[in-house]
């Protein structure tokens, strides 16, 4: 075992690997920090560049992009309501108000803290517990993923602000938008009158940018009022009392995406926003979440960061990718001859020991270039809003036109935009929106897959302990939400 681990060293301990991840985790804090740019596409940009590298330096390079990348997306999304993930979106929930409250510094600093000590605790889940969580999420199939995202749409009801009808209406509108295009099933077009481009659904890249992104751009063009300026570095930086009162959230959202990370197909939206929901329901300072609350950002900061490392372990143990970059990175592993699956551990384990030893120290570079770019990424916010938004605009453009170089891309932005400013107009929340649109394609392939399967008999939904378990969660959560919102309207009827 010592023999393995000092391969393992001096295979790492190379300044090829030590440049190469330092420099994927810049890249991918920049490419996460661009509206439109995902952290799959930066990793996909960097993917030809490790054709001639060492395998354990390519591969440490397209980590260290994705590391950068989920921390980079909530950058733009504190500072100007653009997120550059999916899962930043979140962030941005509490982050932008705290900004327009001139606390944009200790927002983005509670953002890193919460992103590092996340990845951190990620990064051990799949050094010490790869094979127990990969052996645990092979055991799900249709039923128990359909369980898991029937559980996962109950945050609905968390981030729906004050107004539950006016969120599960907004849900309906996303899950109603997530069935356009082809039934993988049966092979029939729905909802597309016509066009073809609408075949494959709606891209998710422009929907994120229009719904998020172009509203605060149309307010800004629709109000004669001068908008608040934001200043990157203005306040006070997050101190460590506020890292401490909010602990119990990172530590919680950072398990929630280990556990929703180790199974294939979730990704870090989900595990964002339902660390969020569990933060809000069980805070004392539940009421402020959405307009300008530090646990808020910490707790889906945690969520989307605890994805990281946790994905990686169907990847490793098993040979099963776990979302769209894990897909790309397996493709790394195959350009260089090697397959992962148990025969990886068996054949290359000083490689695997050597990934681990960079996968770890990614978690201390996060933190550095987190702290440099807070300085200068940042400072995009200190560009006056005339001369910001506009370039904004632009950038949104790009980035929905590059996902498949089409106009009806941009066309699909544009109108999202619009749907998005009428939404911030009528009070109607935009995150319920997002998480159905997210998760319902994956409830209704996995709802008729476990159908198919069990020849039409609901019993399947309950076939094993997982699914039970699921279930008991479901109630409980919302059992716990129509608690906490009745005994709220008790509390203010007999106060008034």
């Amino acid at each position: 075992m010592f023999d393995t681990i000092l391969n393992a060293f001096v295979l790492f301990a190379t300044f090829e690997n030590a440049i190469a991840l330092f420099v994927g985790v810049i890249f991918g804090v920049i490419m996460g920090a661009i509206p439109g740019m995902t952290t799959p596409m930066g990793v996909a940009l960097a993917l030809p560049f490790t054709f001639t590298m060492q395998p354990v330096t390519g591969i440490l390079l397209l980590l260290g992009v994705y590391k950068g990348g989920l921390y980079g997306g909530s950058i733009t999304a504190i500072l100007i309501n653009a997120p550059g993930t999916p899962a930043a979106s979140c962030t941005g929930l509490d982050g932008y108000p705290l900004a327009k409250k001139g606390e944009a510094r200790r927002a983005l600093d509670m953002a890193l803290y919460a992103s590092c000590t996340a990845d951190f605790i990620s990064n051990l889940s799949l050094i010490f517990f790869a094979g127990i969580l990969a052996s645990f999420a092979l055991r799900f199939g249709p039923p128990e993923f359909f369980t898991l995202i029937v559980f996962s749409l109950t945050i609905i009801a968390g981030v729906s602000g004050d107004d539950l009808l006016k969120g599960l209406g907004s849900a309906c509108l996303g899950l109603v938008l997530a069935t356009i295009g082809l039934d993988l099933i049966y092979g029939s077009n729905r909802f597309i009158f016509g066009e073809y481009q609408l075949m494959s659904g709606l891209n998710f890249i422009p929907v994120l940018i229009g719904l998020f992104a172009l509203p605060e751009v149309f307010s800004f063009f629709a109000t004669k009022t001068k908008p608040h300026e934001i200043s990157a570095l203005a306040g006070l930086s997050a101190s460590f009392k506020d890292y401490k009162n909010n602990l119990k959230s990172i530590v919680r959202g950072s398990l929630i995406g280990v556990m929703l990370g180790a199974i294939p197909g979730i990704g870090g939206a989900p595990a964002a926003f339902l660390s969020y929901s569990e933060a809000r329901r069980t805070s004392p300072n539940g009421k402020n979440f959405g307009k300008g609350e530090l646990e808020g950002v910490a707790a889906a900061e945690a969520g989307n960061n605890g994805v990281a490392g946790a994905t990686l372990i169907p990847l490793l143990a098993l040979g099963v990718p776990g979302d769209i970059i894990t897909a790309i990175i397996l493709g790394a592993f195959m350009i260089h001859g090697l397959r992962p699956g148990p025969l990886l551990f068996q054949d290359n384990i000083d490689l695997i020991y050597a990934l681990f030893m960079g996968i770890m120290l990614s978690s201390a570079y996060l933190f550095i270039v987190g702290k440099v770019s807070i300085r200068a990424i940042a400072k995009i916010a200190d560009v006056p809003h005339r001369i910001l938004f506009p370039v904004v605009l632009v950038l949104c453009v790009f980035g929905a036109y590059a996902i498949n170089n089409t106009i009806f891309d941009v066309l699909v932005m544009f109108i999202m935009g619009i749907v998005g400013y009428g939404m911030r107009l009528l009070g109607i929340p935009a995150a319920p929106f997002l998480i159905a649109f997210i998760l319902g394609p994956l409830l209704e392939d996995n709802f008729r897959q476990a159908l198919l399967l069990g020849k039409g008999d609901l019993t399947i939904f309950v076939r094993s302990y997982i699914t039970w378990f699921f279930w008991g969660l479901t109630s409980l959560t919302v059992g716990a939400m129509v608690y906490q919102r009745t005994s709220g309207k008790k509390n203010m009827l007999a106060g008034g």
